[in-house]
């Protein structure tokens, strides 16, 4: 099996080649404009490579994943992963060789350069006998390591630009083949450009750019200009892998391509603007909302009205109302907490000892004469209603209360919701609504909450990528649905 790959073809026609363990020492980047066939290029290259070498996509745009039909590549969707999971199975992928597309395109920019600096930095991190060999293509690389800040959080931009530079600095002793490609030179941080030896510099029109592409290849400036002719999917090519002078390359065909293809002209139907008219605009009326009803009675019949004024009202004696018996009063309870809760269902509740003076109110108005529990059974029974445990004789709640034992009783409520979306398999409650359970506004309150709930070991909590968060709670052995925190 020879170690070389033919990426395409020179001027005259002769396949160019390039070879694949020289490529892992010497590290390749790719700098074009957008439309040059960048994308393509690095397409080329894994393929004719797939049967060589581990290979290891970072992938903002979802492009690559594609790879995965025709190669066996795994893709992981980063969005639906927490941060300690994505390092987990960087790990795992550095133990068991697999190549795999990590797509980043379901997270916003500051996410994809958190996701990507964890990602690098396990796989830079792997043990010394998982240190096998790895082409580790990073597409749009100026958004992991940028030259500048912008508009992203200094703290993104310092750990992803930190693992970016382990890759290209530090990563060629643990088998980790740094494979960048940019749209722009001048973007790129210079100390992680600076690593590669090797270079495929596509189209570009800048001054900047084709005077640091020409500096690369060591062309003279006046030379420089060639770079902007160049037609798209031709490269000029340099380095130890590939050519010892520099050389013009067509690259060549690929199996695989982008999901969405490539974008050609497509003029728009034959249609009238009358058809585009009824089109556009055919079904806004019956899309409108509907009238509403009138709120007033429908009017009493005059004679209707007359008759029931002349038979007067009736002097019939009512009955005197019987005391309810504890088993009555169970209907009776379960109506005054559900009042409570629908006048609180906008805001966080008043004081327990507010409420409980309302409830005790509202049950002799319900017509019975005795208080039918204490303060601090009203404060286990408004918890449990809060999260609609309504019916205490459910033996479904026998276990989420007894979970809930190590807590505080003002934590009874937020957990109860938890441990009811758990059980039936709802979203995670999220900031607003256990706040209110927890009567606060405050977002901060809630995520200490959490935390405090999470180091008793009653639930354990994840967030991934797309910033979804989800709560489990072990004693149950169940774990509510993703959802926006």
């Amino acid at each position: 099996m020879t170690a070389s790959i033919d990426i395409g073809t020179d001027g005259a026609g002769a396949p160019v080649r390039m070879d694949v363990e020289e490529l892992l020492a010497t590290r390749l980047l790719v700098q074009g404009n957008s439309g040059s066939g960048k994308s393509h290029l690095l397409r080329r290259l894994l393929e004719e490579s797939a049967a060589l070498v581990q290979q290891v996509v970072i992938d903002p745009e979802g492009d690559f994943v594609t790879l995965a039909d025709e190669y066996g590549h795994v893709v992981i969707d980063a969005g639906d992963y927490s941060e300690r999971e994505i390092g987990k199975m960087a790990t795992r992928i550095r133990e068991h060789r697999a190549s795999v597309v990590l797509s980043l395109e379901s997270l916003e920019i500051d996410a994809q350069m958190k996701c990507a600096a964890a990602f690098l930095n396990a796989l830079f991190d792997a043990p010394r006998d998982h240190w096998y060999p790895a082409l580790v293509v990073v597409d749009e690389a100026q958004m992991f390591a940028p030259a500048a800040a912008g508009d992203v959080s200094d703290d993104a931009r310092r750990v992803s630009l930190a693992a970016m530079t382990n890759l290209m600095c530090r990563g060629r002793k643990r088998g980790l083949a740094g494979v960048i490609a940019t749209q722009r030179l001048a973007k790129l941080a210079k100390n992680v450009a600076a690593e590669a030896s090797n270079f495929l510099m596509g189209r570009t029109f800048l001054d900047i750019d084709m005077a640091r592409a020409a500096d690369l290849l060591g062309m003279e400036r006046r030379q420089a200009e060639q770079i902007r002719d160049l037609e798209r999917g031709r490269f000029l090519a340099l380095g130890p892998a590939i050519c010892r002078r520099p050389v013009s390359v067509r690259i060549g065909a690929v199996k695989t391509s982008t999901r969405g293809g490539t974008h050609k002209l497509m003029p728009p139907p034959p249609t009238s603007a009358e058809q585009f008219q009824t089109l556009l605009f055919a079904e806004m009326e019956e899309d409108a909302a509907p009238s509403r009803p009138d709120p007033r009675p429908a009017p009493v019949p005059v004679d209707d009205l007359l008759r029931s004024l002349s038979a007067g009202p009736s002097i019939e004696a009512r009955p005197e109302a019987p005391e309810l018996e504890f088993a009555d009063n169970e209907p009776v309870i379960v109506g005054v907490l559900e009042d409570i809760l629908a006048d609180c269902a906008d805001r966080a509740p008043p004081a327990i000892a507010t409420l409980y003076q309302d409830f005790t109110v509202r049950c002799r108005m319900k017509g019975l004469t005795r208080v039918p529990m204490d303060l601090a059974a009203f404060r286990r029974r408004f918890a449990m209603a809060q999260a609609g445990m309504t019916d205490i004789h459910d033996p479904r709640w026998e276990d989420p209360m007894r979970a809930a034992d190590p807590l505080p009783e003002d934590m009874l409520a937020p957990f109860l919701l938890i441990a009811r979306a758990a059980m039936q398999g709802l979203p995670c409650p999220d900031d607003v609504t256990l706040a209110r359970a927890y009567g606060t506004s405050s977002p901060g309150r809630v995520r200490r909450l959490i935390d405090y709930m999470e180091k008793l070991g009653v639930i354990v909590a994840r967030t991934d990528f797309g910033g979804r968060r989800s709560i489990g709670v072990p004693v149950l052995g169940l774990s509510t649905a993703a959802a926006d925190a």
